[in-house]
């Protein structure tokens, strides 16, 4: 007979077994969304370059054991990625100026920070969440983007002193690849850890977007509000030097296999010299 209350507890414990295997699925993403901010909050207490190195790498640590648990055509995008990052980071806080962070620098940790960001969008397309709800999903976190954009470009102002005009300008590009593009539970998913990511990244202090950009002179949010859109720019940039370096690569090993001779070797040389004695030891007299 069970004591006053016991099948009350049983029947809360057997919830919870419930809702931490519907969470198994998400247990990477989980992961990731939680170091992404711990990492910010480690960066912003470092005070010399060698701890923001060391911080670096352990990001990278980071995401190649986490890259394992993707395919390999996913492991080759996310790396791809860092190196496309990469190079939009140097130009957008280095020589545009557009963004700084906090040492002047490009830390060590904002390269595989990108990979991260792009594993966790591509990981999103295989979660019962997408399977199970399709573009509903898509839809609400447009209908969430749409928001903030708004909110950047009128209520906002009042708070923050900007007009986030730079965040609400990246809307239609991210909205058009949500709406239109296969990838779209890539684009959904990095909306998310992106919005994260510059949410703790701003209020820690890594980093400060200007409050008016350079050269093109448009206000900016601290941060703007779907620079999310930017990937939509990076997907295509790594899809497009993926699909470059396998043609080329195609190119090259056709034109290898359609060149290339055999070289003669000892034993061709040794037939060779067999024919060449024999047609020696073949006279016209002994034809007759």
């Amino acid at each position: 007979m069970d004591a006053p209350g016991q099948p009350d507890r049983r029947a809360g414990h057997d919830q919870v077994a419930r809702a931490l295997v519907g969470l198994r699925p998400y247990w990477l993403q989980a992961y990731l969304l939680t170091y992404t901010p711990i990492g910010l909050f480690a960066d912003s207490r470092i005070t010399e370059p060698w701890q923001q190195y060391l911080l670096g790498a352990m990001t990278f640590s980071v995401l190649y054991l986490a890259a394992l648990k993707a395919p390999r055509e996913q492991r080759a995008q996310v790396w791809t990625c860092v190196a496309v990052a990469t190079c939009f980071e140097i130009v957008g806080s280095l020589v545009w100026g557009v963004y700084r962070y906090r040492l002047g620098n490009l830390p060590l940790f904002v390269p595989p920070g990108h990979g991260i960001v792009y594993l966790f969008g591509l990981l999103a397309a295989q979660t019962p969440v997408v399977m199970r709800h399709g573009r509903r999903v898509a839809y609400f976190v447009l209908a969430a983007a749409g928001g903030w954009a708004l909110a950047g470009v009128t209520v906002l102002p009042a708070v923050t002193g900007r007009v986030d005009v730079q965040g609400a300008l990246c809307l239609p590009v991210f909205a058009y690849f949500l709406l239109r593009s296969p990838r779209w539970p890539l684009f959904a998913a990095i909306f998310i850890i992106v919005s994260e990511l510059e949410i703790c990244g701003t209020s820690f202090g890594n980093w400060y977007w200007m409050p008016v950009a350079p050269w093109t002179h448009i206000p900016s949010g601290n941060p703007p509000s779907v620079i999310a859109g930017g990937y939509c720019v990076i997907d295509a940039s790594v899809l497009l030097l993926l699909w470059i370096y396998r043609a080329g690569l195609k190119t090259i090993m056709i034109r290898i296999k359609t060149t290339s001779r055999p070289m003669a070797g000892p034993s061709i040389w040794f037939r060779r010299a067999s024919r060449a004695k024999s047609e020696e030891l073949v006279s016209p007299a002994s034809t007759n």
